[in-house]
């Protein structure tokens, strides 16, 4: 399974662009852009909807990773992460009918 980061690092030199180049389009620091290909910084929706138009990324699917990733990292190290994911998708099911 591959986090946003990757996927955005993979595309990104699947397209020939260095990080300073990617960067400079969006108006941000390289560093930045290492630290969000890194998973060590958390990407803006905002910024990653700029980053999917300019790598020709599907939004959708990229902001799928994106929350997946969220959500794994706040629950990773919990004892109970699976039981925890089954009962909010329960809960999610739930929220959507209502």
């Amino acid at each position: 399974m591959k986090t946003v980061g990757q996927i955005i690092r993979e595309t990104r030199e699947k397209k020939g662009l260095l990080q300073r180049h990617l960067a400079a389009m969006l108006d941000i620091d390289t560093a930045i852009l290492s630290k969000f290909e890194r998973n060590e910084r958390k990407i803006s929706k905002e910024l990653l909807l700029k980053i999917s138009e300019i790598l020709k990324i599907d939004f959708q699917e990229l902001l799928v990773q994106y929350q997946s990733d969220r959500i794994a990292y706040e629950i990773a190290y919990e004892e109970n992460a699976s039981k925890i994911l089954k009962i909010a998708e329960k809960k999610v099911n739930y929220l959507k009918s209502m």
